[in-house]
Order: structure tokens, then sequence, then C-alpha cells
């Protein structure tokens, strides 16, 4: 996994003043008794998910008498964060044994096929949602102390004994949450899978959303701050739960690092403490999440409190500037920006600070701190700056050509390009515009960015101007297949955007050509070689006459070939025999 950096010795800062604010926003959380709505069978498949098939109905779950081996998988109808409660009883002889038995929970159908013993990742295995109890005793009600974040639900009987079997009575889940999904209206669409995306979106944020808002109810659990500045976002537009927002910036500005950086995360069980984890791009996002609110909620209170926190965190970052006024790229995971190992976070954490600035320097603005708000701009994004910016990408295109634009960017940039950047792009361009057979225009744009992150050198995008969007790209990422295999190979690579291609197709009035003469030659096994050149020969002047021709063997049942070859649309057969 990539490096996280991690400051053990951190000395941590109270302002117990936003602690007491913070707690005055925790909510009562809503709790909701949910029961499962049918007993299934879930059955693995050639394909990566199984099948979820019903067993029985919910109502006969009393009538299945556990022993020894025996399980039953419970279905609770949707997503599910909550503490579970199940009664049990005993049939049979009188309970000679503890009952001992293995519960399991799954919030996909995938996750109930799989062994937890063959898992093997750096994630703590104690997430795993699986507890294995005995009960001395029954009738019981058990009370599972711990929260699960599931749809499925398997109890397995470990074992029992010879005289007596398990039953479960009644299950249930009391859901929790600091929001109802009654209060959001779902979104109207005659498109089925839009609807089902917006009830998928809506439930995981409702499910997030407990005490403080979490990155994930099943692992984790804790409070992100680049997670909350994207949560914080879509509750503006759906729960509109202002005072748990409020509460999670009162959280990360109460406690701090003695230098006043804000932690990347924090917990609040079993009582409120930062992490020892920061990540520069997250402290900054402190600021831009803080303006969102602002501009949510209008609460002008909040924003005064907690500016100066906002201001810092710029400040810290400024720290990292060098004298050409870039971003340094540290050592260590300083900025997160993404879990790809070895990736150059510089652009990226340059791009972070800039969009940050602009939002701390609004801020400023609204608080009338005109010093500061000047401070900002001429740190972030300056007009000069950006007329700077602006500037090298309109010469480029002046440019003209590719080699051209290749040569102007070298000599304005002189000085802060690697050595060898103008050499191997103009390799690339001379390489291709001497090699290439079709009729296309080469252009060097230094502003484009591929999705993905595994490229390592060189990218390019096939761009149709009539469209107005690249129809393929790709690129060149050597380390890729050394990612599977322990050793590096130099490769390139490229997709084609089929869709895209048949909708320029269709706006430029193409139509499906009149499908070809379809002739099918059956060769007998056995026919000479001087014999099949003729044949050959023959298919190819049909051909180019237009016809599709087929040239096989014939089989020993002919009779089912041709009307296999005819179904297929092969309307001339014909046949060619060795005599």
């Amino acid at each position: 996994m990539a490096e996280v950096s991690i400051d053990l010795n951190m000395v941590r800062v109270t302002n117990d003043d936003f602690v007491k604010k913070a707690e005055a926003c925790a909510p009562e959380l809503i709790k909701t008794v949910v029961r499962p709505v049918s007993i299934v069978d879930i059955v693995k498949t050639e394909d990566i998910y199984p099948d979820v098939r019903k067993k029985d109905d919910i109502e006969n779950l009393s009538t299945y008498h556990m022993a020894k081996g025996d399980r039953i998988c419970l279905d609770f109808g949707d997503h599910q964060v909550g503490y579970v409660t199940l009664k049990l009883n005993s049939v049979g002889s009188p309970q000679d044994a503890p009952a001992f038995f293995r519960l399991k929970f799954g919030e996909i159908a995938k996750e109930m096929t799989e062994d937890s013993a063959d898992y093997d990742g750096w994630i703590s295995r104690g997430w795993i949602q699986e507890e294995f109890i005995h009960i001395d005793v029954l009738p019981a009600e058990l009370k599972l102390p711990r929260r699960y974040a599931f749809r499925y639900m398997e109890i397995e009987a470990i074992d029992t004994s010879l005289k007596w079997q398990m039953v479960v009575e009644d299950v249930y889940c009391t859901s929790v949450s600091s929001v109802r999904m009654e209060d959001v209206k779902q979104v109207e669409s005659d498109d089925e899978m839009i609807r089902k995306l917006d009830k998928v979106s809506l439930r995981t944020l409702h499910n997030c959303m407990q005490s403080v808002f979490e990155d994930g109810p099943k692992r984790d659990r804790r409070l992100w701050l680049g997670d909350l500045r994207l949560q914080a976002l879509a509750n503006y537009e759906t729960f509109h739960n202002m005072d748990l927002v409020k509460r999670c910036l009162y959280l990360f500005a109460g406690q701090t690092k003695d230098n006043g950086q804000v932690s990347a995360c924090l917990f609040t069980e079993p009582k409120f403490i930062v992490d020892d984890t920061f990540l520069l791009d997250y402290s900054m996002f402190f600021g831009a999440t803080l303006l969102d609110y602002y501009e949510a909620s209008g609460d002008r209170e909040t924003l005064e409190d907690l500016s100066k926190c906002a201001y810092r965190q710029m400040e810290i970052a400024g720290e990292q500037f060098d004298e050409k006024h870039l971003m340094k790229n540290g050592e260590g995971f300083w900025g997160f920006i993404d879990w790809t190992e070895g990736l150059n976070k510089q652009t990226a954490m340059q791009g972070v600070y800039i969009y940050c600035a602009k939002k701390v320097q609004k801020i400023a603005e609204i608080l009338g701190d005109t010093a500061k708000a000047e401070e900002l701009a001429k740190e972030g994004y300056a007009k000069e700056s950006i007329d700077k910016y602006l500037g090298l990408f309109k010469g480029v295109e002046e440019a003209g050509n590719g080699i051209d634009g290749i040569c102007y960017i070298a000599k304005t940039l002189e000085g802060f390009l690697e050595e060898d950047v103008e050499k191997n792009l103009l390799e690339i361009i001379n390489s291709v515009n001497a090699a290439k057979q079709a009729d296309f225009k080469l252009v060097f744009d230094p502003t484009l960015v591929r999705g993905m992150s595994y490229y390592t050198g060189t990218i390019f995008e096939i761009a149709m101007p009539e469209l107005g969007a690249a129809c393929g790209g790709g690129g060149r990422y050597d380390k890729m297949v050394g990612k599977f295999t322990g050793q590096d190979v130099p490769a390139c690579g490229f997709s084609i955007g089929f869709e895209r291609i048949v909708l320029l197709l269709m706006e430029s009035g193409f139509t499906v050509p009149m499908q070809r003469p379809k002739v099918a030659y059956l060769i007998e096994k056995g026919y000479p070689a001087d014999k099949l050149v003729d044949v050959i020969a023959k298919a190819q002047e049909e051909r180019q006459a237009g016809k599709q021709v087929l040239v096989v063997r014939m089989n020993k049942n002919k009779k089912f070939q041709k009307e296999k070859l005819a179904a297929e649309g092969y309307k001339d057969i014909v046949e060619f025999f060795n005599n």
C-alpha cells in the first residue's frame, strides 16, 4: 500500500469552546426496527455474482429446526446499518449442551459465498462481520453489541447435540441514522437506471450520516475531512441537515496539531480525539468545506469562528512552495490525491492549493478581512499568474502544428522542463508524421489529461472536431505489466469509444449498407490441392463482385450442415466433390 503520513509524536491542542459547540450539534439518532423480508438461498454460479433465490416466507422462520451443520440466510430487503437482536429457543429434548452457532453478515450476496479465512489483505480482519457465539441456556434474547452494515444475514448451527435443535423465533435490526429516508423526495425520471442510482445514492448517504458523517458504515467508520466535503455537498441537496455538517467542522477545528493543522480524520468513540494521520490536501479542503457550508446555511457565526482555522491550513500548505512558487513533491504521503504508488502528485497538489485558496479568499472577502484576501489572491491565483498560464496555452495554440507548439513551450518554459522532454516529444511527432498513411492532423496539447493514473509517459487522444469530444485515446504505461509479473515491460495501448463513433456516424447520415449475398462453398474431404486453388480463386472473384463467400469443409452430416448454413443466411450453397 501507499505510504501514509503519520505523526506518532504529535501534540494535540484542544479548543474547548469549539468542542462544546460541536457537542451541542450532536444528533439524536433515529431508530427504526427492520425485520427480514424472506428466507433465501444464495447460489454460486459461473458468473462473478451468485443468484439469490427466495426459499421461503419469513413467517415460517420458526419452523426451521436447526441441527448441527444447518444454516439459513435472511434477506432484509435493503441495506441496513444498526444493531441486531435475535430471540432463540430449542426444540426436542432438554438442552444438554450450549448452542454453538455462527452469524455472518454481508452487504451483497457475493460476500455470503466467501470464506473469511481466505482474506489476506492489509485491512484488519477485525472488520469482517462474522461472529461465533455460545449460549448455555435457551430460550434467550441475544442483543449483539456491535453495529453491522448489511443486507443478508446467515445463521449457521455449528453444533447443538443429538438430542435437540435450535430455533430462531424472531430476528430484527434496530437501524440507526441521523436522518430519515422519507424526508427526501426521490428523483422523477422515465429511466429506471436513473431511479435506481438515485435510491442507492440516497441510501448510502443516509447510512453514513450517524453521529458524524462516516466514510463508510461497515469499515473504518471515521470522520474523514476529504469525505466530509463531498458528503456535505450531497446533503445540502437532499437531507438538508446543517447541524451535522456544523458539528463535523467544529470537531476538526476543536482539536488540531500544535502547529494548527487539522487532522485527516478523527474518532468520536470511545471519546473524541483526532487521529495522527495528516494529508495536506485534506487539510486545505477544510476551508472549501467551510465556505460550502456557509453558502448553504447562511451561518455567519460559524464562518467567523472557524475562519482562522481555514486561514491556517493555507499557510501550512504555503510552506510547501519552492523558490519558483511550485508545490514541492514532498517525501511520504503528504498529499492523498490517489492511491497509486509512485504517482507524482505535484501538479495535482498545486491545483488543489489554487482551488482552496480561491475558496478561503472568498471567506476573507465575506468577513471583510482585506489583508488576508489580498494575501491569498497573491499566493493562490493572482491575475498575473492566471494571465501567464493562459498566455502559455494561447501561444501553443497559435503556434499551429505540433512541432512548432512543442518548440514554443520548450522555449517559454526553459529552465523548468526536464532536458529530454522536448527531444522525446519531437521524436514522437516526427515519427508519427513520417509513418502515417491516413489523413489526420497531429496537434500538441499541453492541457491533455487522461482519467487513468497508470500512464508513465506520453498520452494521446483521437478527436473528431464535428463530435466535440474524443472518440479514442491511450498512452504509455511501462509499469502496468510489472505490477502483475514483477518485471516492467514497455507498453503502449489505446481504447476506442465505440458508442461515440456510432453516434458520429448516425449524425453524419451513415446508413448500414445492404447485406451482401452470402454463398457457401462446401469442399469434400480429400479434395485435390490443385483443384482447391481454383475454388479459392473463384471465391475471390465472387467476393470482388460483392458477394460474401464462405469456404468450408463438408461435414459427414451434410444435411444438418446445409440447414445450419441456410439459417445463417447462406441461400446459395455450392458443393465440390473429389471426382
